[in-house]
């Protein structure tokens, strides 16, 4: 099979130094096995995507030397095919509704996973056979109670997680009528063909989650290869608030991406 990868990101803000290590990683393994790169615009967060960060990315991306196979795909053109797998899951009687908030939910334990800003959800909502009423919903998973989820990582070798202990029933859709990160993911990778994802050790738990929804959905899931995180000088992993290290700062300041790759 053919090798095919992508680079998917956000445009919720500037891209930054941790995302241009992580996208020259995939195309490096994309060009190594003689495969080709596709790119996907991944907008489904209306409030947050912005159309100049999303111009901006593809300028960055562009400026770092990166190649990618036609025109990019926008995630906001495909929700036809979120409904389509959300429906299934319906069907197949993997969700269920659940009407609790993020408070709700931090009140109601204090185990939080491994993953920042979110909480282990306790369950309130599993077990309820009544409507929501009129009250929006959620739509969650049920992932199957200690269950093992193994994979090998392309980086960081073995993994190996227990649903109902590292993570919870996740969301896969929003009470805003939009899909969550975990489903659209799945069905993208999946109906574009790709063969291995490539991105960043703070998703590692979350391959758990798209595993669960790959057999579900009865897909094939890609390889995986996560990527050692990148940190400022004082140890906190790089986000999009480290306007100092954004890509469109360090170009301004006339650095060269054969600058920053020698720092990599």
């Amino acid at each position: 099979m053919k090798y095919l990868g992508r680079i998917a990101p956000s445009p919720t803000g500037f891209l930054h130094l941790g995302h241009a290590r992580t996208f020259w990683i995939a195309q490096e393994r994309c060009r190594a096995a003689g495969g080709t790169m596709l790119y996907r615009n991944e907008d489904l967060d209306t409030a947050r995507c912005k159309p100049e960060f999303q111009s901006a990315a593809l300028e960055d991306c562009r400026w770092l030397g990166l190649v990618w196979q036609g025109e990019p795909v926008n995630q906001s053109d495909r929700l036809d095919h979120y409904k389509e797998a959300l429906e299934k899951l319906k069907r197949d009687g993997h969700l269920f509704p659940c009407i609790c908030t993020r408070k709700d939910i931090r009140e109601a334990t204090t185990a939080p996973n491994s993953e920042e800003s979110e909480m282990l959800y306790p369950g309130t909502c599993r077990q309820a056979v009544a409507t929501t009423g009129n009250q929006p919903a959620n739509w969650r998973f049920r992932v199957p109670d200690s269950k093992v989820i193994k994979f090998h990582d392309g980086h960081f070798g073995p993994q190996r997680f227990v649903a109902g202990s590292d993570f919870g029933d996740f969301p896969v859709w929003q009470k805003n009528g939009a899909p969550a990160y975990q489903l659209a993911v799945v069905v993208d990778d999946a109906s574009m063909g790709i063969t291995e994802v490539v991105r960043g050790a703070d998703l590692l738990i979350s391959t758990t989650r798209q595993l669960l929804l790959y057999d579900a959905l009865g897909l094939t899931p890609p390889a995986f290869f996560h990527c050692e995180l990148m940190c400022d000088e004082n140890g906190q992993r790089l986000a999009k608030r480290h306007d100092s290290l954004s890509l469109q700062t360090l170009r301004g300041q006339g650095k060269s991406p054969e600058e920053l790759r020698a720092n990599w």
